[in-house]
C-alpha cells in the first residue's frame, strides 16, 4: 500500500502539483438484519478505494477510485481539477509529518477472525434477549461486525497505516395487544465484548414498561436525560456551534466566546482521539495529523473550537486534529472524535423528588444549529416521584436551548455510554419545559 500511495503522489507532482495527498480505505463488513421476528438476511461486503487531493497555486482539487490500480489516473483528474478551479486565498499547506501517539483498544483480531454463523449467533442473541418479554414482536434490528485500515501519506512526510476493527448491536421493538408501546436499545464497541442478549432484553423491558401511559399538564420541572437522549440533542444542537468552519461562517452561536462560562462549573466536554476504545479514536486524524485531546469546556468555561488543518490555517492557529472524511470519495473536513461530557456521577433518579425521565427523543435534528433552540417528542418517559421511577408518560414534547441546558445542569449518572463518537452520562437538568 505504502509504494501504491507514493506512485500517486509522483504522478501528482510529475504533472506539476505543488502539493499532494493520498488517503486510501479498505473495509469488509458483515451485517445481518432483522424485520418482524426474523433474520431477514445477512451479508459480507468488502469495499476500498483512495481519494487524491492536488495542489496547484493554492487551487485545491480531488479526485477519486475505487480501482486502486488506477491510481496514476486520478493523480492526473486531481491535478487537471485544481488547474481549473481558483486559488484559494485561505489555502496554507497540508499538514507534516508529525510525532504520532500511541492509542490503544481499537483493534481486537477476534472481530477480525469472526465467522459469519458468529455474527449470526450474536444476532439471534438480540431476537433471544427480546422474546424473553412477553408480547414482545421485534419490528427491526441489526448488527453489523467490520475491520479495515486506512492510510494518509502527502508530500510533507505524513506517511500514517493504521488498522481497526468495530461491532454493533440495535433493536427496535413492540408491544402487542391493547396500546402499543415501542423502545430500542443499541451498543458500539471496538472489541467484542457486548452483551447482545442483553440489547434485545433491555429495548423489551423498556417498552414493557411504557405500557397504559398517563397524560401530564404542561409544566417546567426536572427532566433527566438518558445518555441516548441527551447524546441526540448536543450532537445536533451543540456541536455545530464548535465546528471552527461555522464560526468562520458566522453560524455558531459560540463565536468571540473564548474565556467564556458557557456552562455549570461542575461540567467539562472534551475532544479525545486519544480515548482507549473510543470509536473515533486513532493515531491522526484523517488528513495526518497527530490526535490530541481537546478541552472544549473546562469546569464552565468555554475553551476551544474544533479545527482541520484548512480551517485551523485561516485562524492562524495549529489543527485540533479534527480532520474527518465519510469515505474515500470526500474531502476532509470538521468533526468531533470521542466527544466526552464529564461530571461526576451520582444516583440522579435518588437525588430527584419530582421531575421525567427520558430515555430518547425524536426530532433532533430539526435543532437550530446556530441558537442551539430545539423541540422534541420525548420518547419512553416517566415521570420521578420520591426518587424512583413512577408512572409512564404518554405522550410528551420537550422544548428548550441547549446552552441554557449546559447552565442548568444539576447532575449526571453513573451510567456513561459510547453513544456513536458521543460519550455522555445521563444528565439532569432544572426547570425545563414539558408539554404533556
Amino acid at each position: 500500500m505504502y509504494e501504491l500511495a507514493r506512485k500517486g503522489l509522483k504522478a501528482a507532482t510529475d504533472r506539476g502539483a505543488d502539493e499532494a495527498e493520498i488517503f486510501i480505505m479498505e473495509d469488509h463488513k458483515t451485517s445481518v438484519d432483522i424485520r418482524k421476528d426474523e433474520i431477514e438476511g445477512a451479508k459480507e461486503n468488502i469495499s476500498q478505494g483512495l481519494g487524491i487531493r492536488a495542489i496547484v497555486n493554492g487551487a485545491v482539487g480531488f479526485a477519486s477510485t475505487n480501482i486502486i490500480s488506477r491510481i496514476e489516473d486520478a493523480a492526473k483528474s486531481a491535478v487537471s481539477s485544481a488547474r481549473v478551479r481558483d486559488s484559494d486565498p485561505d489555502w496554507k499547506s497540508l499538514p507534516s509529518n508529525g510525532e504520532y501517539p500511541r492509542v490503544s483498544g481499537i483493534r481486537d483480531p477476534e472481530l477480525e477472525q469472526m465467522e459469519l454463523d458468529d455474527c449470526i449467533s450474536c444476532t439471534v442473541k438480540m431476537l433471544e434477549g427480546a422474546k424473553s418479554i412477553r408480547g414482545i414482536v421485534v419490528t427491526s434490528g441489526s448488527f453489523s461486525r467490520g475491520f479495515g485500515k486506512r492510510m494518509v501519506m502527502n508530500t510533507n512526510g505524513v506517511e500514517i497505516e493504521e488498522r481497526s476493527t468495530g461491532i454493533s448491536g440495535f433493536t427496535d421493538v413492540i408491544t402487542t395487544g391493547g396500546s402499543a408501546s415501542t423502545a430500542y436499545d443499541f451498543a458500539i464497541s471496538r472489541t467484542n465484548d457486548i452483551d447482545f442478549l442483553n440489547i434485545g432484553k433491555n429495548a423489551a423491558d423498556l417498552a414493557d414498561s411504557s405500557k397504559n401511559g398517563v397524560s401530564i399538564e404542561p409544566q417546567k420541572t426536572n427532566v433527566i436525560l438518558h445518555p441516548f437522549a441527551f447524546s441526540d440533542l448536543i450532537g445536533n444542537a451543540f456541536m455545530p456551534s464548535i465546528d471552527a468552519d461555522n464560526v468562520q461562517k458566522g453560524r455558531s452561536n459560540l463565536i468571540g466566546r473564548i474565556g467564556e462560562s458557557i456552562a455549570t462549573e461542575k461540567v467539562s466536554i472534551i475532544d479525545d482521539g486519544l480515548l482507549e476504545g473510543g470509536i473515533e479514536t486513532g493515531q491522526a486524524d484523517d488528513e495526518g495529523v497527530p490526535s490530541q485531546r481537546t478541552t472544549v469546556i473546562e469546569n464552565g468555561v468555554f475553551q476551544s473550537y474544533l479545527y482541520d488543518s484548512y480551517t485551523a490555517g485561516k485562524d492562524g492557529v495549529k489543527s485540533t486534529g479534527n480532520a474527518s472524511r465519510g469515505s474515500y470519495f470526500s474531502t476532509p473536513s470538521v468533526g468531533p472524535r470521542n466527544f466526552i461530557v464529564d461530571h461526576t456521577g451520582t444516583d440522579i433518579i435518588a437525588k430527584t423528588d419530582t421531575g421525567i425521565l427520558v430515555n430518547s427523543v425524536i426530532g433532533a435534528h430539526t435543532a437550530n444549529s446556530i441558537s442551539g433552540d430545539f423541540s422534541v417528542e420525548a420518547r419512553n418517559a416517566f415521570m420521578i416521584k420520591d426518587g424512583k421511577i413512577d408512572k409512564p408518560i404518554k405522550s410528551l414534547m420537550i422544548s428548550g436551548n441547549i446552552f441554557d441546558m449546559l447552565t442548568k445542569m444539576n447532575g449526571a449518572g453513573k451510567d456513561v455510554r459510547k453513544v456513536g463518537g458521543i460519550v455522555t452520562p445521563s444528565v439532569s437538568i432544572e426547570g425545563m419545559n414539558v408539554v404533556g
